[in-house]
């Protein structure tokens, strides 16, 4: 830990607390052992929590949350201005940082909270009174450890056993629709195999081959229907998947909100997918997950306390900085055969 001054306020007691992580999916989700954790520590401490607006479901209904703050993803100067002001009217105790991004620095240093606490960037040293690493040479530390590390930072006793990853219960509308969901496509009778076919990138992409394979192999198993999720960018891909797996398969890319997702992956069998912000909504879930580790080590980001089967290679390119692929071919990720994925899904599908 590094301390550019003495904390100016009783870090241990704060009444009011700022947590900032803008976005995505699975970074946000892998925020909410610590918010747990902050909250049964000091239950009378008031948490609000800043989050891009695209992404405000996972926190929104969260009942260790009293506020959010939802922004937009591009920011205007007069309106960062505004939330300036707005952030710093509150007086916060205490500003966390979970992210460390050019926005969420400058939100925790010009927010006038009286002690911020963030992670050890170059170039922000400035922005927190506390500063703790983000990894230990040769002992990887996950990235939920990290977020948890960050409160004891703070001075707050975070007591064993760690929270589980935590979305907010879904509303009666959510609820109801993947129910007509399920009636309508007699899913009660069948294990239900959900397979996200999105990627972000295409260092994170398995291949549409790899997915049309898996796809026909699982459908044509007794008693399995394949649902598949993703983004509506996905959606013409699912659509591709569908028509060449020949095979009972639905395509659900574009259809759900995260919310209905996790209710979509709570009521099946099996979850499949890459390292992704779907597989960290599975990881909230009690449904075993099967997730495939490309330039990502799952040490960092694996799905945290969940039931779940890595697949990843051994190479000496791992991980990496995904901005070039230095063996062209995404090898980490494709390398992973269509069978080896499915001989880690067959126990959980053949009970």
């Amino acid at each position: 830990m590094n301390r550019k001054e003495r904390p100016k306020t009783d870090s241990a007691s704060p009444r009011k607390v700022l947590l900032i992580r803008p976005r995505r999916i699975g970074d946000i989700v892998m925020t909410t052992p610590a918010v747990a954790a902050l909250k049964r520590a000091r239950p009378d401490t008031s948490l609000t929590y800043v989050v891009e607006e695209s992404f405000r479901r996972l926190i929104e209904g969260n009942p260790d949350i009293d506020e959010v703050i939802p922004i937009p993803p591009h920011q205007s100067l007069i309106s960062f201005a505004r939330l300036i002001r707005r952030l710093r009217r509150e007086k916060y105790d205490l500003a966390i940082d979970f992210h460390g991004g050019p926005r969420a620095s400058r939100l925790a240093w010009l927010s006038g909270a009286k002690l911020k606490v963030g992670y050890e960037l170059k170039h922000k040293e400035f922005c927190y009174d506390i500063r703790i690493p983000r990894s230990r040479e040769g002992a990887p530390i996950h990235s939920v450890e990290n977020h948890l590390n960050l409160i004891r930072a703070a001075g707050i006793d975070v007591q064993e056993p760690w929270p589980r990853l935590t979305l907010p219960p879904a509303e009666k509308e959510e609820g109801e629709r993947i129910d007509r969901l399920w009636a309508e496509q007699k899913l009660d009778s069948s294990k239900v195999v959900v397979l996200h076919i999105g990627a972000g990138n295409e260092f994170r992409d398995w291949g549409r081959q790899n997915l049309v394979a898996l796809a026909a192999r699982l459908a044509g198993m007794p008693g399995i229907r394949v649902l598949l999720v993703g983004s509506r960018q996905d959606a013409p891909r699912a659509e591709e998947i569908r028509t060449e797996s020949r095979e009972s398969v639905l395509s659900l890319a574009g259809r759900l909100n995260l919310i209905e997702l996790r209710e979509v992956i709570e009521r099946s069998a099996l979850f499949i997918g890459p390292d992704s912000g779907p597989m960290h909504i599975a990881a909230a879930t009690s449904t075993p997950i099967v997730a495939l580790f490309g330039p990502n080590l799952s040490a960092y980001n694996s799905p945290w306390k969940a039931k779940a089967t890595i697949i990843e290679k051994t190479l000496g390119c791992r991980p990496c900085k995904q901005r070039k692929c230095l063996t062209r071919d995404f090898r980490c990720l494709r390398s992973i055969t269509v069978d080896e994925v499915l001989q880690a899904c067959l126990p959980h599908l053949q009970a």
